[in-house]
Formats: C-alpha cells, structure tokens, sequence
C-alpha cells in the first residue's frame, strides 16, 4: 500500500532523528524502536482504514475463492477455487483472521491506546471505535466467537493467550461502542484531514456512519433476539442514518498499482491476480436476466479471453450487452471425465470464453471505489423493519428508495450510470410485494452487495434469500450443503488450546464449517 509505505517510511524517518544524536545523550535508547512519543499516529490510523478495505491476500481466499462462489455470486471450475464445489482448505479458510489479527487489530490497538484520553485525538479516538467494530463485526461473522476484549493487547499485557468471546457480548459490546462514538462525535471537532481516506475528517459524516453500521448490526439480531434487534433498529434511526449516496462509506483508490496493495482487492483479482480462474455464477446472471435487471450490463461482460491481465498489452472491456451475458454453472471442473466436467453440462455454450466475467467499467478494476456501508443497504434493512413493523413507515417505500440507490450507486464508479427511465421500468416490473417482501428486500440486497461478499454472506444466513441451489460435488467437505462459517486457524487448538475448546463447544456442530454462528438460526 501506498500509504503504508509512507508509514513504514516515516517510522525510519524518525528512527533516524531519534537516534542521530551528537552528544550521545541516547545512549540508552533502543535505536530499533518507535516509541509512542514519535510516532504519527494519524498514518497508523490510515493503514487501519486500508486494512478495512483488505489486502488481495484474504479477498482473494476468504472473500472469493471462497465466499463469492458459495453464495453464487461467481463460480469457477479451478480446483483451488474452493468454496464453488465445498471443499476444505484451511489454509484459506483462516485468511482473515490470519491477516487482520496480527496487523490491522495490532495496528487498532495500539492506536487506541495512545489516542484514549489524548484531547488532542478525542474525535479521531471515536472514529477508531467506529473502525474497531467494522473489523470485528466481519470476523465474528465469519468464525463466530474469537478474541475481541484482549485481542492485540500482546505488546501492552503479559497474556499472549486471548479469551474468546462469545459472539453474543461481541455484538452487545460492538453496538454500545457505536452508540458512544456517535453520540461523543456530537460537536466535535477534528484534524486528521486526509489521513482520513474515507471522510476526510467529516465529523457529521462519521455520525451517520456509526448508526447506519448500527443498523446493520441489529438486523443481524433479527431471529436470534428479536426484540434487541427492534430496540437498536430504533436507536440507529433516531440517531440519523445516511441520507444519500453522497454519504457512503467508501474508499476510493486513486493512483492504484498492481504493484502493492493500494488496489481495491476484489478488483485487482478479478482484473489481474487471477483474471481467469473464475466466471460469473448461471444463478445470478438468471436472476438478473429473469427480472430484466439494467445492473446486468454493469456486473457483466465477455471478452475473447478472460486470462489477459490488465496492463498486458491485450486487455479488453468486452462486450456488456445483456443478451451476450451467460452464467456458468457452480459444481462443475474440467477432470475431463464425469457428469460435472463442464463440457458435459447440457447448457454448455462450446467455448469457456463465452461464460460472462466481472464488468471491467465497474468492479473489475484496480481503483474501483470499496463500498464498507451505503444507504442502500440502509434502506433495504429499513424495509424489513418496517415490514417486520419495528418502526414506522412504508416498507414499500424504503424498498424502493433501496432499489433506486443501488442503481444510482454505479455512478460512484465515475461512469454515466443507469438511466432513471430504466430504473423506473425495473421496479415497475418487480413491484413491492407484500406476500414476498423478505425474498424481494433480502434478494436486492444481494445483488447491491456483489463484491462486499463478507456482507452479502452475513445477510443471505441470516435472511436465507435468495434461495440457493446447492451443488452436488464428490469430495465435498459439507455432505453438499452450503457452508455456513470458515474454520478457525489450525494453530489455534495448540497455541491457545484452552479458549479454543471453549469456542469449539459453542458451536452448533464443532469447528466445521456447516456449524452455524449464533445469530445464524
């Protein structure tokens, strides 16, 4: 990453004026060590939000060889490309947490820890808080209970072994922290400016942030304690939620190389780390092609071969055109021999060319913008509360407003966008519904999450739309069902064995990945 360079560089920087003294009057001070007292903390606190958007290195394990493909978004017939067909890797299932942990909650805690109580700092410190909780609120959805009140604390306390926490106080907590920071933000003031790559220091945007992240966190809650999800869904309204487009949360990346991590993950996988391995899944693009969805020509293309990386020389955008698009389906390889080789498929198209591949205007590019939070998601969450009565208002209205905006997001992508006169015809089309108001809000909200695959995995368990097909694969490691959680890092039953079993026997079904977390009923 860019910026993280920059911080590695200022760190050396500083080493070098700490310890570049003529009198000798450090004599005592370890020249390898950044002490708190010099460091810049507001690029520590940037290197966080970089860690928010990820690095190739989980997207591409966790986020798509896995999830993207389990939840058909995408589907691949590549061997390593697990989560299409079931099978196990634990390698890849620990991506995340084998990544976050040791840098980007590391990074957190110890940012935290010189900004508490620090005046200087008072609104940089809630905006910390803010981060913490989009952090751990993917990894306990991703694993269920793990390490959250004593994790990253290594270097500040003698206990190298974190509890876990039960995903139950994890939730509880992340909640009330979000209430704090949005009510301390109130007519606070901050200097972190561009340091801040996602508002740039916008207190007022930091607030709606907060509570529309608060949103989605009670939602989570909405079988397991319904009555707890109502109460902070009313908290999250009342404290103001976003309003448009406009107040996002997101990332762009400007400048972007392939050369480093400055990239939005997803896309620089799908445009250059791995261009070729994957398609998009037959279930989503028949979705998109049943209800004559405009966003298909902005999800998909096909080009003459999909392995070309961009910046080789032959890079193509592709054709976009809707009747051109043609998912592949998920469960098939190419072993050459059997009923799921894909050439065997009775829809098979002559040619694995033909098969639709991200759109390369939109998602599949190195500085596509990385969506944490958007109003759309909001108001979609805001049509079922309102469906499930747990406030006021007109679910079909939020429907639509969730519809609307999640069309007019594709403009964030500085392109021209949908036409209003083909949104229009679209929610003619695929009017609100109260019969099937969960499938319709919970369907649109898969579709708006295409490549914030954490989030679109998080809501289809909860939800259970869209209702999925499982595939039927030899060698599965699930009895072909679709998975419900990644597996903890193997390391972790013999260097922190006792918090382990512990975790272990709150799941439903052992450390599997069929286990389902607890708000997953």
């Amino acid at each position: 990453m860019k910026k993280k360079l920059l911080y590695i560089m200022a760190a050396l920087g500083l080493m070098t004026s700490v310890s570049g003294c003529s009198d000798f009057g450090d004599t005592n001070i370890d020249p390898e060590a950044i002490s708190s007292k010099v460091m810049d903390y507001k690029l520590v606190f940037t290197n966080v939000q970089q860690y928010c958007y990820g690095t190739e290195y989980e997207a591409w394990r966790n986020g798509l060889i896995y999830t993207s493909t389990m939840i058909q978004h995408t589907a691949s017939t590549q061997s390593y490309w697990n989560g299409d067909k079931y099978t196990y890797s634990a390698g890849y299932n620990s991506a995340y947490w084998d990544r976050m942990y040791p840098n980007a909650i590391r990074d957190l805690v110890d940012l935290m820890q010189n900004w508490k109580g620090n005046e200087k700092y008072y609104a940089e410190y809630q905006m910390a808080r803010i981060l913490r909780v989009l952090l751990f609120h993917r990894m306990t959805d991703l694993y269920g209970d793990c390490p959250y009140t004593e994790a990253g604390l290594g270097y500040y306390e003698t206990n190298g072994y974190p509890k876990y926490d039960t995903q139950q106080y994890i939730y509880t907590d992340m909640l009330k922290e979000l209430q704090e920071a949005a009510t301390n933000l109130q007519g606070a003031t901050s200097s972190i400016g561009a340091a801040d790559i996602i508002y740039g220091g916008d207190i007022a945007k930091w607030e709606k942030f907060s509570y529309s992240l608060m949103l989605r966190l009670a939602m989570r809650l909405s079988k397991v304690d319904p009555e707890t999800a109502k109460t902070w869904v009313n908290t999250a309204v009342a404290g103001g939620l976003f309003q448009s487009n406009d107040d996002n949360a997101l990332i762009k990346h400007p400048g972007a190389s392939t050369s480093n991590n400055s990239c939005e993950p997803f896309g620089k996988i799908y445009c250059h780390e791995d261009p070729g391995a994957y398609r998009m899944s037959e279930s989503f693009v028949n979705l998109l092609k049943n209800t004559k969805d405009p966003r298909l020509t902005y999800l998909c293309t096909v080009v003459p071969d999909p392995s070309k990386k961009i910046g080789s020389g032959d890079w193509q955008m592709g054709d976009t055109t809707a009747v051109s698009q043609i998912g592949m389906p998920n469960g098939y390889d190419e072993t050459t021999t059997g009923a799921t080789f894909i050439e065997n498929y009775p829809l098979y198209p002559g040619d694995m060319n033909k098969y639709s591949v991200v759109n390369r205007y939109t998602y599949a590019r190195i500085d596509a913008p990385t969506f944490l939070v958007t109003y759309a998601e909001n108001q979609l969450l805001l049509a079922e509360a309102a469906y499930r009565q747990w406030i006021s208002g007109s679910a079909q209205s939020y429907y639509q407003n969730g519809v609307i905006a999640a069309m007019e997001q594709f403009k964030q992508f500085d392109i021209q966008g949908i036409k209003d006169s083909d949104v229009q015809a679209y929610l003619a089309n695929n009017a609100y519904d109260p019969s099937k108001a969960l499938e319709q809000i919970n369907t649109q909200y898969y579709i708006n999450t295409f490549s914030d695959e954490y989030e679109s995995f998080a809501n289809w368990r909860r939800s259970g739309y869209p209702v999925l097909k499982p595939v039927v694969y030899i060698g599965n490691a699930t009895n072909g069902t679709i998975p419900r959680r990644f597996t903890y890092p193997e390391g972790e039953a013999s260097a922190n064995s006792a918090h382990y079993l512990e975790a272990v026997r709150n799941l439903s079904d052992g450390d599997k990945m069929v286990s389902r977390v607890w708000w997953d009923k």
